[in-house]
């Protein structure tokens, strides 16, 4: 089975130079060429590795017979976009896997999981890509993707608050940590019907943040992450005190 991947940038380029070193046939879509891939017959998977504001422009483009073959590998909290655009059963990836910059190798993290129509079949090409992964039942995607969601935003808010590392953030400010890690996870588990115990959850969102203590993050993809949890905050009537201060002091509001 031919996999397509529409974004030439870290993610996309990097899939497709490992698929391409290990023998798989891949085809690369960028902004500019190769969108004849995607007038094959329907059944392939097609991989969307492209920025989260870019989305609603590369389904436009996208053949409607080819539109639910689209595997989705974004972080951040698309699901109410997608749903919007009638891709809600779309095949949807939460990658564990870092590329410092393009052209360098994927490093793997642990395995990256996916769910839905495609996922058996891109469990398959990322083992032929040696990157770890599993296919996932929806509550426990949506338990995973709620996680991921809370370190984006928690540590960007913590990092760029305190001027911080990740590692700097469990070592100096593991209270607070905790707090936010709380507010977060009662409006991920009210707004997506997931819970995650608290307790674990900040064990092993400090676990992961050891693992690469060095890293510095920062408030970014507004609406998708950070944003999310205040515009859920308002619609829910849930007050998150811990991350609106955080934000204040990041000065991280969107102007």
């Amino acid at each position: 089975m031919i996999v397509t991947v529409i974004g030439a940038g870290r993610i996309g380029g990097a899939l497709t130079e490992c698929a391409r070193a290990v023998g798989r046939e891949v085809r690369l879509v960028d902004r500019e060429r190769g969108w004849e891939a995607l007038d094959a017959p329907a059944g392939a998977p097609i991989v969307v590795a492209v920025r989260n504001d870019d989305l609603d422009d590369v389904v436009e483009r996208v053949p409607a017979s080819r539109r639910a073959d689209l595997v989705f590998v974004q972080n951040g909290m698309i699901r109410e976009r997608l749903a919007e655009r009638g891709l809600a059963d779309a095949t949807r990836g939460l990658l564990f896997f870092a590329v410092a910059r393009r052209g360098d190798p994927p490093v793997p993290g642990g395995p990256s999981p996916f769910h839905g129509r495609h996922a058996a079949a891109m469990v398959d090409f990322f083992v032929d890509l040696r990157l770890p992964a599993t296919e996932v039942d929806a509550p426990t995607f949506a338990a995973i993707e709620l996680e991921k969601l809370i370190w984006n935003s928690a540590f960007g808010v913590l990092c760029q608050a305190h001027e911080a590392t990740v590692g700097e953030v469990v070592e100096r400010h593991a209270d607070e940590l905790r707090a936010l890690a709380g507010e977060l996870s009662t409006i991920g588990r009210i707004a997506l019907d997931v819970d995650l115990e608290l307790e674990p959850l900040c064990e092993r969102l400090q676990a992961y943040s050891r693992s690469i203590a060095d890293y510095r993050g920062a408030v970014r993809e507004w609406r998708w992450r950070n944003g999310w949890f205040v515009a859920q905050s308002t619609a829910l009537g849930v007050p998150t005190p811990t991350h609106e201060r955080l934000l204040d002091r990041a000065r991280a509001w969107p102007q």
